[in-house]
């Protein structure tokens, strides 16, 4: 009984200290584990530090009702997005194999042969010289029949097929959230491109009245011309300012066309007029940005979010390939019935069969490829960490810059709607002094140049205005919810 208990003993510690000897070698990296997520406390252009613009579905956001029906569309339609929506599934399906891995394999089979050897062979010899009774002889060829069920499992000792299984979730729900980033990036595309179509509806609107303007000026100046008032180089300029004029519209009309294009793209459908009011775009006023702080972008920024869970999915793979320097513990199973005639496949006990084993093993020599693994699975590691901080800080500079810029165009337009109603008043006295001979022609040329000129520069701040009011709201995680 002792000398039994010291061999079971012996046997144990030597297993033991196999596994600790394998272990030992694995190669120690100084891998980054931590990412800085320290963020200021506050925005420097925001007062705002409780309520956050973010929590507002994107369907209150913007009130344009043509806008919304577009963006309904998109989400249904957009190729691209019904891309991300089949990476979903399968990061999902990922999931479900993982899963599998550390549960029992577990499998039927069932088969039928026949064998017949050489009398001068080893088995024939032995067949040959049996002892039969007469009328029993070894049946030739020799058939063999079986049906069982069998079992494979391999024991996650090392937490290696569990931690996969994390992996592989972890990175699902970061599909999720990349999902997410990529439909608050299309409500903006699709924004931004519609507020866009409606200033170029708008500067259109603003060169054909232009062109009205010049007609009427070029008429008075012909009629300056026949009294003698002005020479033929009066006309002539005159004449070329209302030509570039209409040259004008015809690059506006392609703009508009590729600007429906790209909307039409983004909603999935082909080429076709976009419904829209261009009459209210002027008078747009954007709503108060709400910008809370800057550590809530930590979970409404869905970029963000999906980089953190990336890094937490790296992390769980470099445990994933260190595990691989350890020990497989292996165990297999079978039970079934195994005869040479199919009369007696099912005869219990003499046809049952069956069979149990466990098994140990490691990588011992040559382990560069598993080596090799684990120092990738390290390095996409410290990837992660940086990627991760790099997301945090652009989404913080993104939200900065859009504060800034909201204020900044705030008073350019304001300045600038200034300036067009001075020079539209300009256009009527230089006119009134032209006919009077008090102005002189190139004074109207120019005057009307430069009111054509703010007021495209009115429409194109107003544009900005629109896409700063956008952009602060997907650069602070806004439109996913």
């Amino acid at each position: 009984m002792t000398t039994a208990l010291s061999k079971t003993i012996y046997k144990y510690l030597g297993i033991a200290s196999f596994v600790v000897s394998v272990t030992a070698c694995t190669p120690d990296l100084a891998m980054k584990k931590t990412a800085n997520t320290a963020l200021p406390e506050a925005y420097k252009s925001s007062q705002d530090t409780t309520n956050t613009t973010t929590r507002i579905n994107w369907r209150e956001y913007f009130t344009d009702p043509n806008l919304i029906a577009l963006i309904d569309t998109a989400l249904n339609n957009n190729q691209e997005l019904n891309i991300t929506l089949q990476e979903i599934e399968i990061a999902r399906n990922e999931v479900m194999a993982r899963k599998g891995e550390y549960l029992p394999f577990v499998g039927l089979g069932a088969g039928a042969g026949a064998d017949k050897v050489g009398r001068y062979t080893r088995n024939g010899a032995l067949e040959a010289n049996n002892d039969i009774k007469p009328g029993k002889e070894f049946p030739e060829p020799l058939g063999d029949f079986m049906v069982g069920a069998y079992a494979t499992w391999e024991l996650d000792v090392w937490r290696k097929l569990r931690n996969a299984k994390k992996s592989a979730y972890t990175h699902y729900l970061s599909t999720v959230d990349g999902k997410n980033f990529m439909v608050t990036n299309l409500i903006a595309e699709i924004a931004n491109s519609y507020y866009e179509l409606l200033a170029l509806d708008n500067q259109l609107r603003i060169v054909q009245q232009n062109i009205d303007i010049q007609s009427n000026a070029l008429e008075i100046v012909k009629l300056q011309k026949e009294a003698t008032r002005v020479t033929e180089l009066a006309v002539r300029r005159f004449e070329a300012q209302v030509l570039d004029t209409r040259s004008l519209q015809y690059g506006i009309q392609q703009q508009i066309i590729e600007t429906e294009n790209r909307i039409n793209f983004l909603v999935g459908r082909y080429p076709q007029p976009v419904l829209r009011d261009s009459e209210v775009f002027i008078g747009l006023m954007p709503d108060s940005i709400q910008s809370g702080i800057p550590a809530q972008l930590l979970e409404n920024r869905p970029d963000v979010r999906q980089a953190e869970l990336e890094l937490e999915s790296a992390k769980l793979d470099v445990k994933v390939a260190k595990a691989r320097f350890y020990p497989v513990v292996g165990i297999t199973a079978g039970i079934g019935y195994q005869a040479f005639n199919p009369t007696y496949l099912v005869k219990t006990p003499e046809s049952l069969i069956y069979s149990l084993a466990g098994d140990l093993a490691a990588p011992l020599i040559n382990r560069n490829a598993i080596k090799a693994t684990y120092y990738n699975a390290n390095a996409k590691q410290i990837q992660a960490v940086y990627n991760y901080e790099r997301t945090i800080l652009n989404a913080y500079i993104e939200v900065a810059n859009q504060l800034s810029n909201i204020n900044n165009l705030r008073s350019s337009y304001e300045l600038k709607e200034r300036q067009v109603q001075a020079l539209t008043e300009s256009i009527e006295i230089s006119s009134t002094l032209f006919r009077s001979a008090r102005a002189d022609y190139m004074e109207v040329l120019l005057t009307q140049r430069d009111a054509l000129e703010s007021r495209f520069d009115l429409i194109e701040t107003k544009m900005q205005q629109m896409h700063a009011w956008i952009d602060i709201y997907q650069a602070l995680g806004g439109g996913w919810r």
